[in-house]
């Protein structure tokens, strides 16, 4: 066609397809079975064009571009064009084959055709609680390879001229804990998918051509601005490196992931080989969701406003050799890949801090500290649980603002499980405090944001714990003198016994009613100076009990004493203090 749209046009055929998206995302969280759907919004949708390239995401999770990214053109090497037919929608999960970046997370991807003619795709992309795998919840601390950690769903169809095919999901299910959760997810997502294609119909009836056309224009748009973006960075080279605690309990080194930046003009080039190699542990990425951090690192770091499309991807390099941490090859588990496209943006915003002061923030809590408590219903043998919680952290300080506590940060964006849906669904497990970490956020002249405690008391016997975390040995750390946030713990109280701290990957743990499991996230890191921060700052700090007064005075220089049942600022022994420093 090739026929160029007018400008406004195209905003308003982006905007559409967004909201089709989004409707779509609203489809399954309304629909969904499962608490890690409904309530905590695990899932992710996108709008295709025919060729297979996104036009458009839904913000939902950013570590779910990985899994998106390359599903339609995985459909077409599976299967002819020509078979390709409306009523079709393709199912799949292999993070190695395009169906996603790890085994839960089940993509569901649907062509739209009007009167024969292929328009464009819907895809939907949901985590699901369980898939099997060696241990409940499908993600193993001490997993040597993919097979471990659930079943792997090649490209197949699951609906074929509007007909689900019942074989596909009754195999899913049979290989699930919890079948009648995955039933009831499964048929959200293809009910999701339905509406998508529905609102995706209506537009093309209104734009005709104009709507494909418009998709390849959005994706022109997102490369030209995100190469204009990069135009105004200073050339140079910029490199940074940092380390994942370990890959579990069997591979307790640290893991260097290294990225050298090389920007010139408007191009750019990520260079990832001083990265460690892939191990026999949980803690792998596939290329597909490399890529995803990538995407999401330089729109965040860069322009915000540019459209999530497939033509971020032409305006940078990426190099990463094959077998490496960060580009896996198969059979490598990745269960719990997403700490580490976690860390791969901190290195890419420890790199162009430099470059872009006025947009850079100190380090993350950066890692998903997960919480899986599984067990069965004494009260019904034949109800099995999975219950999965990612408990969220603080977000780094900037230049202009202190960090915010208790967020999702980075590749995740999901939400908490409210107190009252988790023990009105779990009654097994209780939560006994939800409260931000006192101190752990880093010192600096703007603050980090806090890290969170959750504590969970068992209620009976028989139920097993699975964390899964990072950030627990590097802290996170600051920039321009700031100083590093609290890293993160899990606890296991015992009645009787003295509190155990178990490991950053502990799989399967046996637990007993009256057991108390303690999850610690990560604070964040501050930025500048300490003894630069306002002291009326700390003092509020001190009041709204972010910062202990023991605290306050060593790393602050801040005087706060207790008069008449309230914290006060002791201006003279604050200024002592500070000029002794």
């Amino acid at each position: 066609m090739n026929k160029q749209v007018d400008a406004v046009i195209v905003e308003i055929v982006g905007n559409l397809l967004l909201s089709i998206a989004e409707e779509t995302g609203l489809a399954i969280i309304r629909s969904a079975y499962s608490t890690n759907i409904k309530e905590r919004r695990d899932i992710s949708t996108a709008v295709f064009d025919p060729e297979g390239n996104m036009v458009a995401q839904a913000e939902h999770v950013p570590m779910h571009l990985g899994s998106l990214l390359g599903i339609v053109k995985e459909v077409y090497k599976n299967f002819n064009r020509e078979d390709i037919k409306g009523g079709d929608m393709f199912i799949g999960n292999d993070p190695y084959n395009g169906g996603g970046t790890h085994l839960p997370d089940i993509t569901v991807v649907s062509p739209i055709f009007e009167n024969g003619k292929l328009i464009g795709w819907v895809a939907n992309l949901a985590h699901h609680s369980d898939v099997g795998g060696k241990v409940p919840g499908s993600t193993s601390g001490d997993a040597v390879s993919i097979f471990q950690e659930g079943t792997k769903i090649p490209l197949v169809r699951i609906c074929k001229d509007g007909e689900i095919c019942t074989d596909i999901v009754k195999i899913i299910m049979a290989n699930s804990r919890i079948p009648n959760e995955r039933y009831g997810d499964l048929q959200a997502q293809i009910a999701a998918n339905r509406v998508g294609i529905r609102r995706m119909l209506e537009t093309y009836k209104r734009y005709g051509d104009v709507l494909i056309e418009s998709m390849y224009q959005l994706q022109d748009y997102a490369e030209r601005k995100l190469k204009a973006g990069i135009s105004r960075l200073p050339d140079g080279i910029y490199t940074f490196n940092d380390y994942m605690d370990d890959a579990g309990v069997a591979f307790p080194d640290p893991l260097k992931i290294s990225v050298t930046i090389t920007k010139s003009g408007d191009n750019m080039t990520l260079d990832f080989n001083g990265t460690d190699k892939q191990v026999e542990g949980p803690i792998n990425v596939t290329y597909n969701g490399l890529l995803a951090t990538v995407f999401y690192s330089l729109k965040a770091l860069i322009d915000p406003s540019i459209p999530s499309n497939a033509g971020i991807y032409r305006a940078f390099n990426v190099v990463c050799e094959q077998g490496l941490l960060i580009n896996a090859e198969n059979p490598a588990p990745v269960g719990e890949r997403i700490d580490t496209c976690q860390r791969i943006a901190d290195v890419i915003f420890g790199a162009l801090a430099p470059a872009v002061p006025e947009r850079a923030i100190a380090c993350c809590n950066s890692s998903v500290t997960s919480a899986i408590f599984s067990g069965t219903d004494p009260k019904d043998k034949n109800r099995f649980f999975v219950y999965l919680e990612v408990v969220a952290g603080g977000s780094g300080a900037s230049k202009n603002s202190d960090g915010l506590s208790g967020v999702q940060v980075h590749m995740t964006n999901t939400s908490n499980l409210p107190v009252e849906a988790l023990e009105m669904e779990f009654p097994l497990v209780q939560v006994r405090k939800y409260a931000l970490r006192k101190d752990s956020g880093g010192a600096g002249r703007n603050r980090g944001g806090l890290g969170i405690v959750r504590e969970f008391e068992i209620m009976y016997d028989g139920i097993s714990y699975t964390g899964l975390g990072d950030r627990q040995k590097f802290p996170p750390w600051g920039l321009e003198d700031g100083l590093s946030g609290a890293g993160g713990a899990y606890y296991l109280y015992k009645e009787g016994c003295s509190e155990e701290r178990l490991p950053s990957k502990c799989t399967d743990i046996p637990l007993k009613k009256g057991n108390i499991v303690s999850v610690y996230t990560p604070g964040s890191g501050g930025y500048g100076d300490p003894m630069t921060r306002d002291p009326y700052n700390v003092l509020i700090d001190v009041i709204e009990d972010k910062v202990s007064v023991d605290m306050a005075k060593k790393l602050y220089g801040v005087s706060v004493e207790m008069k008449n049942g309230t914290y006060v600022l002791n201006e003279d022994e604050t200024r002592s203090l500070r000029e002794e420093r």
